[in-house]
């Protein structure tokens, strides 16, 4: 059993001392997840263009091939470098970020750990059991929203795991997570809503100030993982061997 506000203590004992490398970390993790994003600062509605002159843009846009072909050769090619950032750089990169904070956890604030995943031996393996996790819970999410949320939080451990053993299967790497979440979902899913009043006052300076929110939370998140991998470890779900963490 665990509670939100143990875990939430832990964590701000882990970064007493160490915030700022804590926050660049986060930055990381941010980055390969996404979750880094400030608000907007485009106001809709708020300009000078009347609608006649954006339909009168719009159709001398169109009656330009050239324009056309390459707007839609440009959103290609950003779409396709996304689409090879996230998989070649993103997946590697939050792992070695959720490595950072596991590794807090037990005292070691270590920011060369943001590239572990990058080493030989270690590198394609994350990468595709990433695209993989990523792969199975958009499917999920076709189904409609909450079997992807569901799935998406049963897989969320699978980060943690490759942070502890990169070389792990993506089929048993998915297989420990969703078993490690088993019966947790519902309290990871509470769990994060606690923090919606930080990130909502973060929100206030124009979204910057939830970066320095986000070290708190994945402070937190690192903590739950440990409590899960502890857990996991009592019921034999795996073993020290498994998860690399038995020392030469």
């Amino acid at each position: 059993m665990w509670n939100r506000a143990e875990l939430k203590t832990r964590a701000k004992d882990t970064m007493r001392g160490h915030y700022w490398t804590a926050f660049l970390a986060s930055l990381v993790v941010g980055l390969a997840t996404g979750g880094a994003g400030g608000g907007s600062s485009y106001r809709f509605g708020q300009n000078n263009l009347q609608n006649g002159d954006v339909q009168s843009s719009l159709r001398q846009f169109l009656d330009r091939p050239e324009y056309v072909a390459g707007f839609f050769l440009g959103l290609s090619l950003v779409v396709v470098l996304s689409i090879l950032f996230s998989l070649f750089v993103a997946g590697p990169l939050e792992v070695g970020g959720r490595r950072y904070f596991t590794s807090a956890c037990c005292r070691q604030y270590d920011l060369s750990s943001l590239g572990f995943s990058f080493q030989r031996g270690r590198y394609m393996n994350v990468v595709g059991v990433q695209f993989l996790r990523g792969l199975y819970t958009f499917l999920w999410s076709l189904l409609f929203v909450i079997p992807g949320i569901v799935k998406a939080y049963a897989y969320s451990m699978v980060p943690y795991i490759l942070a502890d053993n990169p070389n792990l299967p993506a089929s048993r790497a998915i297989e420990l997570s969703c078993r490690m979440t088993a019966g947790q979902k519902w309290k990871i899913f509470v769990l994060d809503l606690s923090f919606l009043g930080w990130i909502l006052l973060g929100a206030l300076a124009c979204g910057v100030g939830v970066l320095f929110v986000n070290p708190y939370i994945d402070s937190t998140r690192a903590e739950l993982y440990m409590l899960l991998r502890h857990n996991a470890l009592q019921d034999g779900l795996t073993t020290m061997e498994e998860l690399c963490l038995v020392r030469n």
